[in-house]
């Protein structure tokens, strides 16, 4: 993939997540029509950005994992709007679970893609390594009963924020092509 289509994708998709965190800040309690669609929605971000990366990358194991990715992300849209009329228990549960997954699965293509063209990924790896965590944590919180979906706006405005950030260094990158530190 092109840095340049991998810069707007990032942009984009970080942009996305933190307008969608603010908004899910200010609509998720209580759990309504609202709510669940919203949940749906940011799966669903996810998976089309999947699609896009797809559509510009080469045969191999990245375009594997990008695949999995953009169905993981499907499912998960369709599971968390289902797990949406079981209560927060039950968004977390499979919020978490995508969280694992699909953080695991952005830190292969981040490692994947440290090459020279396309930087060292270091936010994307962040990004994925923390959604990898925080995963495990929401499944944790999920158990007891101080669950909230509060931290789903949290997690979003993390991502979003290492999407911008990559976006930005991509962009730096470009300006002076002789920098290796991206």
């Amino acid at each position: 993939m092109k840095a340049s289509s991998l810069l707007k994708l990032y942009l984009g998709r970080g942009v996305l997540a933190v307008a969608w965190a603010a908004v899910f800040a200010l609509a998720h309690d209580p759990i309504d029509a609202l709510t669940i669609a919203l949940l749906v929605v940011y799966p669903l971000i996810d998976a089309v950005s999947s699609l896009i990366d797809l559509r510009a990358l080469p045969d191999g194991s990245e375009r594997r994992l990008t695949m999995f990715n953009g169905a993981l992300s499907t499912l998960a849209a369709v599971a968390v709007g289902v797990a949406g009329m079981g209560g927060v228990a039950a968004v977390l549960h499979v919020f978490g679970a995508w969280a694992v997954v699909s953080g695991a699965a952005q830190v292969l293509v981040g490692l994947r893609r440290r090459g020279p063209e396309l930087g060292k990924q270091w936010p994307i790896l962040i990004a994925g390594g923390l959604s990898f965590v925080v995963g495990i944590f929401y499944n944790i919180q999920a158990l007891g009963d101080g669950a909230s979906l509060d931290v789903l706006s949290v997690y979003a405005t993390g991502g979003g924020v290492f999407f911008i950030i990559q976006a930005g260094l991509l962009a730096w990158r470009a300006r002076s092509p002789r920098t290796q530190t991206v």
